[in-house]
């Protein structure tokens, strides 16, 4: 089975047409799910209602398997942060992944910031190739 966690700025792009996006929504149709924080709703609508697109919101939406942790993610924010900064959202983002793939093992982590995407792949994710 072909699992993924996708971050904001790939629905972001494929939403708003931005470089990466194209790609990206192709690529998203190999997998079976994809699993997000369900922070990535908030980030999504609030970027959608400040650039006054609602179109696309629930159709891209529907992709998503969420993603509700039953415990804090300490553990998970402590390993992030000895790989390398991300932004808090990012680090919530990444924990999320870590929660469902400790070892990074048979997810992919999709996301279009270099960053996080670095940091993904020092935490053992397989990372979409820079566009």
């Amino acid at each position: 089975m072909n699992l993924a966690y996708v971050d904001t700025s790939g629905l972001v792009a494929i939403a708003f047409d931005e470089p990466g996006g194209r790609r990206l929504a192709q690529r998203l149709r190999r997998y079976d799910r994809l699993f997000a924080s369900n922070l990535l709703e908030a980030e999504f609508r609030a970027t959608l209602l400040r650039e006054k697109v609602d179109a696309r919101a629930e159709a891209l939406l529907s992709w998503i398997t969420w993603v509700y942790p039953n415990r804090p993610l300490t553990e998970e924010f402590k390993r992030i942060s000895s790989v390398g900064y991300v932004k808090g959202a990012d680090m919530w983002h990444l924990a999320h992944a870590l929660f469902l793939a400790p070892e990074g093992a048979g997810l992919e982590f999709l996301t279009l910031d270099e960053r996080q995407r670095d940091v993904s792949v020092r935490l053992g994710f397989h990372a979409l190739e820079r566009p």
